[in-house]
């Protein structure tokens, strides 16, 4: 009998695991280990008590090690953007839980006075400056470009929109993606007067916490009731609320229809998966 009991517990332990093994929570690389440990830390210690086992944040310390853990399916929860979002919901049964209000949008920006950059096929083989890739502006700029021969030369650039919009000002490139709210809201008239806008993105949705496979579909709605209406939940997202979310109060419900179809930015394109 003995013997039996034994056999049934390993043959459980390979088929789900230990029991209470440790989750993993974690967010794009925007930010140092210690400033992603306070703004995400709240969270982790929420998702245990709600969940009944142990969730850890992990900062994956740099874009290479964040692609490649979630591509071998290491993150059990994820706060990131909806390119990222729609891929797991493909290929990892993830499920969208929470999302920031609102949504993101794109530029595509020349100088005002540049008489030869007014559609987006003047800029083939020319330089946009940007935030790297995988950053949601720039691919879902090159996603206009549907030869990648016939593309423009994307530069990278570290630190954010405004640092986008100094290097281009200072000759970098001959345009460059910024997001609608940040031309709309950071840059002065004067600064908006110089510039003329080429190309818009459609809307798409913003950035949204999904849950993996590991999780319960019943867990799976307790977390997203209890981060919209209980008050540990939306506590413990104010720190990311408040660096994401602009003017916004609180999170809302996510859908995963909403997500469908974004994963198209990281797949089969050069500077994707």
């Amino acid at each position: 009998m003995l013997l039996k009991y034994s056999c049934l517990a390993i043959s459980l332990f390979i088929a789900f695991g230990p029991v209470n093994a440790e989750l993993v929570f974690t967010a794009p690389p925007r930010e140092s280990k210690q400033v992603g440990e306070e703004q995400y830390g709240p969270l982790a210690v929420f998702f245990t008590e709600q969940l009944g086992q142990p969730v850890k944040y992990e900062h994956p310390g740099n874009w290479l090690t964040y692609q490649s853990n979630m591509r071998a399916g290491k993150y059990d929860i994820v706060f990131d953007g909806p390119h990222f979002a729609a891929w797991r919901q493909v290929h990892l049964q993830h499920d969208m839980l929470v999302k920031l209000p609102g949504y993101l949008q794109f530029y595509l920006l020349a100088r005002a006075d540049d008489s030869k950059i007014n559609k987006p096929d003047d800029l083939i083989g020319k330089k946009i400056c940007g935030i790297s890739p995988p950053n949601l502006s720039t691919l879902s700029m090159l996603a206009i470009y549907s030869n990648p021969v016939r593309q423009p030369i994307i530069k990278g650039i570290k630190g954010g929109m405004g640092k986008v919009h100094k290097a281009f000002m200072s000759g970098q490139c001959e345009a460059m993606v910024l997001r609608t709210a940040f031309y709309q809201k950071k840059l002065k008239p004067e600064q908006r007067e110089k510039l003329k806008i080429i190309y818009t993105t459609e809307r798409m949705p913003q950035q949204v916490i999904s849950a993996g496979e590991r999780i319960s579909r019943v867990e799976k709605q307790k977390l997203q009731n209890y981060l919209l209406k209980g008050q540990k939940g939306q506590k413990a997202l104010m720190p990311t609320l408040k660096r994401f979310g602009g003017k916004a109060k609180s999170f809302i419900r996510a859908s995963n229809k909403e997500y469908q179809g974004y994963n198209m930015l990281l797949e089969g394109v050069i500077f994707g998966w």
